[in-house]
C-alpha cells in the first residue's frame, strides 16, 4: 500500500510540477507551526503572482465536518456506542438492515445537535425533515444512508476563530467562518482491508452511529485558517457536550474542498481531501494542495475535480476518485421517519407532555459558557495575556488546573501562568501525559510556589523541587527541600563571604563592570549561585555585590 501511495504521490506531482523538477522539496512542504503558509500571505488570502506574471492567486477553503454524537446509543437503533469494541459485537437488527426493522429517532441526538446549533448562531429549523441517500458499500448494508438532504435541523450560523499573526504567538487575529448548515445523520460501517489476505473484511459496529454534519461556507484561504476553525469547534463541541471529538478515535473527521482563482474571476474547480483526522494534517493537506493547484495551472495544466487523499507520511495528496461524472444518490424522502418538529416557549402546546418533545428555548437557557468567554473571563479575573488564555483552554483540563493553583496558592497569577505553562506543561508534553494524569497535583504545585513567594527557596531550587515531584513519589515540596537542604541561606555573612570570593575570583569582570558593561554583573550572580548550589536569593546577591563592587571601585585606585 505504501508503495502504490507513493507512486500515486509521484504521478501527482509530476502532472503538476513539468520540466524535471523532481520530488518535492522542503520549499513546499507544509509551513512548520508558528509560521505563516503561503496561502495565508498578508492575511487577506492572496498568493503572489507566479511566473505567469498575472494577479496574485486567491486560495478559497470550505470544510465539511462531521461530528460524532456523544450518546449512549445509535442514531435510530438502541445498540450502544463503544469505540474498539470487538467487531461487529454491538449490532442490531436494524443496523444490519434486517428486513421489516424500522428506525426510532435517539432523542439525545437531536437534543445535541440543536444545542451545537445555538453554540453555533443558527437558526433552528421547527420542522426539519429526514432522506434516503442511496450508495453502495460493503459497509452500508441497506445501502442508503438516513440524512437531512431537503431541510437540515440548524441554517446559516458562524464560528469566530482566532489565529497567531508572528511566530512568537504574541499578536492575535479573530476571524468568522460561516455555517452553512448543521445536519443529523447516520454513520456508516467500516472496511478493514487485509493486504496480506487480499480480502476486506466489514465491522458494522459504527453502521448507524448518530452524526453531526457542520457544513462550513468557502470562507478561509489556507490550512492554518481551517486548523484554527476546526480546533475552535472541536472545544466547542467538547465544552457541550455535544460530542467528545477526539479525532484519533474518528469522533470528528474533516473533509476539504480546495480551489484557487485570480480575483474577480469566478472560483475554480475544487478538489475535495477526504476523511482527514488530524488538524495539524488538515494544515498541511490544505496547503499542500494549494501549492499544487497553483504549480498546475502555472504551467499549463488544468485542475481535476476529483476526491483526494492526505498521505501524512508522504504528506502529500493522492487521487483517490475523480467526480466529473456527478453520481446520483437518488435522493427521496424517508418514509419510516415522519418530519421533526421542535418547539420554543411560544409554540409549545399547553398540554403538550414535555418528556415527548424538544423545546429550544429551554436548551439556550442552558447553554454553558463556550471557549471564548471563558477566555475573556481568564483575561479580566486574572490580568493574563490572550495568548495564555488560549494556551490553557487547548489544554483539556489546563484551565480549572490553573485556576486551582491560585486560588491555594499566594503567588501573583500573572507569575502562576509562567510555571503552569513553561514548566507543568513541557513536562505533560515531553511525556505524552494529559493534565488529569499529571503526576504533580494543583495541591502540590501551589505548596511549592508558596514556598517560592514565601522566599523559603529560590526559583532555581523551585525547579529541582518541581521535576522530584514529577517522579510522584509521595512526597511533599517541603519534605524535598528539607531532604536535599534547598532552603535559601539565612546567613547573611555567609553569603557576604561567598559574594566576596567570587569578586576576588573574576578580576576581569569586575574591571569590566568598573568600565560600565553592568551586563557582566549577571555572570556574578550566576557563579554565587553556583557556589550556594541555587540556595540563594538573586535579588539579595545582586544587591550585596552592586555594594561590594562599589566598595571595590573605590578602593581600586588607592591600591
Amino acid at each position: 500500500m505504501a508503495a502504490m501511495a507513493a507512486r500515486a504521490c509521484g504521478g501527482a506531482w509530476r502532472r503538476g510540477w513539468q520540466h524535471g523538477r523532481g520530488v518535492p522539496g522542503p520549499a513546499l512542504s507544509p509551513f512548520p507551526r508558528g509560521q505563516r503558509a503561503v496561502a495565508c500571505n498578508a492575511r487577506v488570502g492572496a498568493v503572489p503572482a507566479g511566473k505567469s506574471g498575472l494577479a496574485p492567486w486567491v486560495p478559497v477553503v470550505g470544510l465539511e465536518i462531521h461530528a460524532q454524537i456523544s450518546s449512549n446509543s445509535k442514531l435510530f437503533s438502541g445498540s450502544q456506542v463503544q469505540f474498539a469494541a470487538p467487531p461487529n459485537s454491538l449490532v442490531s437488527f436494524f443496523d444490519a438492515s434486517l428486513p421489516g426493522t424500522l428506525p426510532v429517532l435517539n432523542r439525545r441526538c437531536v437534543e445535541a445537535a440543536v444545542m451545537t446549533g445555538l453554540a453555533l448562531k443558527c437558526s433552528i429549523n421547527k420542522k426539519s425533515l429526514f432522506d434516503r441517500k442511496h450508495y453502495f458499500y460493503a459497509d452500508l448494508p441497506a445501502g442508503y444512508q438516513i440524512t437531512q438532504q431537503r431541510v437540515p435541523i440548524a441554517v446559516s450560523g458562524s464560528l469566530s476563530y482566532s489565529l497567531c499573526i508572528d511566530s512568537k504567538m504574541s499578536q492575535m487575529v479573530t476571524k468568522t467562518v460561516r455555517i452553512k448548515q448543521i445536519q443529523l445523520e447516520q454513520d456508516s460501517g467500516k472496511s478493514l482491508h487485509d493486504d496480506t489476505r487480499s480480502q476486506t473484511l466489514v465491522d458494522l459496529n459504527r453502521a448507524g452511529v448518530g452524526l453531526m454534519e457542520v457544513v462550513m461556507e468557502p470562507d478561509m484561504c489556507c490550512g492554518e485558517e481551517a486548523a484554527a476553525a476546526v480546533r475552535e469547534l472541536q472545544l466547542i463541541l467538547q465544552t457541550l457536550g455535544s460530542s467528545q471529538a477526539v479525532m484519533a478515535e474518528g469522533q470528528l473527521r474533516v473533509d476539504a474542498n480546495v480551489s484557487v482563482h485570480h480575483p474577480g474571476e469566478p472560483y475554480g474547480v475544487r478538489t475535495e481531501v477526504k476523511n482527514i483526522n488530524s488538524i495539524r494534517f488538515l494544515a498541511k493537506a490544505v496547503d499542500y494542495e494549494i501549492q499544487r493547484q497553483i504549480e498546475e495551472l502555472e504551467n499549463g495544466g488544468t485542475i481535476l475535480n476529483e476526491t483526494r487523499a492526505f498521505d501524512s507520511k508522504l504528506g502529500c495528496t493522492v487521487p483517490m476518485r475523480d467526480k466529473e461524472g456527478k453520481q446520483d444518490y437518488r435522493f427521496m424522502p424517508e418514509p419510516n421517519l415522519p418530519p421533526l418538529i421542535l418547539y420554543d416557549a411560544k409554540s409549545l402546546p399547553a398540554n403538550m407532555n414535555h418528556q415527548q418533545v424538544i423545546n429550544i428555548d429551554w436548551i439556550h437557557e442552558r447553554l454553558p459558557d463556550l471557549p471564548s468567554v471563558k477566555r475573556e473571563k481568564l483575561v479580566e479575573q486574572y490580568g493574563i495575556l490572550p495568548e495564555h488564555s488560549f494556551a490553557l483552554l487547548n489544554e483539556d483540563g489546563l484551565a480549572e488546573f490553573y485556576e486551582n493553583v491560585v486560588k491555594q496558592t499566594r503567588m501573583k497569577p500573572k507569575r502562576v501562568i509562567g510555571w503552569v505553562l513553561n514548566n507543568l506543561l513541557s513536562y505533560l508534553k515531553q511525556h505524552s501525559l494529559t493534565v488529569k494524569e499529571s503526576p504533580v497535583s494543583s495541591f502540590l504545585l501551589a505548596d511549592l510556589l508558596n514556598l517560592l513567594e514565601k522566599k523559603e527557596i529560590s526559583s532555581t531550587a523551585a525547579k529541582q523541587v518541581l521535576a522530584e515531584l514529577w517522579k510522584g513519589e509521595g512526597k511533599t515540596p517541603l519534605e524535598i527541600v528539607k531532604e536535599q537542604k534547598l532552603q535559601l541561606l539565612q546567613d547573611q555573612k555567609e553569603l557576604e563571604q561567598i559574594c566576596q570570593a567570587v569578586i576576588d575570583r573574576q578580576e576581569n569582570e569586575v574591571m569590566a563592570i568598573k568600565a560600565g558593561n553592568l551586563k557582566v554583573l549577571n555572570k556574578l550572580i550566576g557563579l554565587v549561585q553556583r557556589e550556594t548550589q541555587g540556595r540563594s536569593n538573586p535579588v539579595l546577591v545582586k544587591q550585596l555585590l552592586e555594594k561590594k563592587l562599589e566598595v571595590a571601585t573605590r578602593e581600586k585606585p588607592h591600591k
